[in-house]
């Protein structure tokens, strides 16, 4: 196989993919998009750019339409089987906006109409159990965070 072959057939996500971790450290289990990006932002196979967030924004369209690849990390209120959810994500019109609430198939929307750009985005939503000021993660959601980095890392990162 040519080196531009093997290049192209590596596992992984490369420069032109981006991870956005979405949360707030400060009030426990909301910080688990950050959290997530601490853990594999220098691993092999994570060779992208990664953004921290305590909200997405309308100008993230921009930075998200230089990518060919994008992963959302956010935390979840609510249950979830095995404690995380792995979904591809589409841009979409139809969504409530506010100052603070942009989701990512909203931003992806911004992306494809004022860009005209359209990566593959996926969301992979973790679940938090506390949700006080406090940092720090709670039990359940470390258990949570563990279960969707193990994911992440043999599906993603490895290509399967």
């Amino acid at each position: 196989m040519s080196a531009v072959l093997q290049q192209h057939a590596r596992p992984g996500l490369g420069p032109r993919s981006l991870l956005f971790g979405i949360g707030n450290s400060g009030r426990r289990d909301d910080g688990l998009g950050w959290a997530f990006l601490d853990r594999v932002r220098h691993e092999t196979g994570v060779d992208c750019p990664v953004e921290y967030r305590y909200q997405l924004g309308v100008e993230d369209a921009a930075r998200i339409a230089q990518a060919e690849r994008v992963i959302f990390v956010d935390a979840y209120r609510g249950d979830l089987p095995g404690g995380f959810r792995w979904t591809p994500c589409e841009p979409t019109a139809n969504f409530e906006f506010t100052t603070h609430v942009l989701p990512p198939r909203g931003v992806l929307h911004y992306c494809e109409s004022l860009y005209g750009a359209r990566p593959r985005a996926d969301l992979l939503m973790i679940q938090g159990a506390a949700w006080g000021l406090e940092i720090g993660l709670s039990p359940v959601a470390e258990t949570h965070l563990e279960r969707a980095l193990r994911f992440f890392r043999d599906t993603v990162l490895a290509g399967g």
